[in-house]
C-alpha cells in the first residue's frame, strides 16, 4: 500500500492492490457452482481519513474459464474514513479461478485545525 500527501494537506491518496479471492485449487464455488455469487474483502486504510473518500476499483488480474460467459461486477461498498470492502459478484455459469484488484482513494484527511464539536 502506498500513501501520499499533496502540497493541499487537506487532501490524501491512498492506493494498493489486493487478491479478493483464489479459488481455482480449492474448488471454491466461484470456480465450481453457479448462480449468484460474491466475495467480500475488507482494506483498511494505514491513515485515516477525515471523511469518506472516494474509492476507485479496477481489475489488476481476473482468471476466468473460457468456456462460459464472462459476467462480474467489481464495486466498493461500506466505505468509512478508515477504509472500504471490495465486492465481487458473478452469477450464471461464470467460473471465475481467481481475481485481484488495485484500488485508489482520494479524500480529506485529519487537519489539525478542525474543530472536534461534539
Amino acid at each position: 500500500m502506498r500513501s501520499f500527501r499533496l502540497r493541499n494537506p487537506r487532501t490524501g491518496i491512498a492506493q494498493g492492490d489486493v487478491e479478493v479471492f483464489s479459488e481455482f485449487d480449492s474448488g471454491g464455488d466461484m470456480w465450481t457452482g453457479t448462480g449468484e455469487r460474491e466475495r467480500r474483502l475488507r482494506v483498511e486504510f494505514d491513515t485515516p481519513f477525515g471523511d469518506p473518500p472516494a474509492v476507485h476499483l479496477s481489475v489488476s488480474l481476473m482468471d476466468v474459464d473460457h468456456a462460459t460467459a464472462y459476467r462480474a461486477e467489481l464495486v466498493a461498498d461500506d466505505i468509512s474514513p478508515t477504509g472500504f470492502d471490495v465486492v465481487f459478484r458473478t452469477w450464471s455459469d461464470s467460473r471465475i479461478a481467481r481475481v485481484r484488484a488495485a484500488w485508489l482513494a482520494i479524500g480529506n484527511l485529519p487537519f489539525e485545525d478542525d474543530w472536534q464539536v461534539d
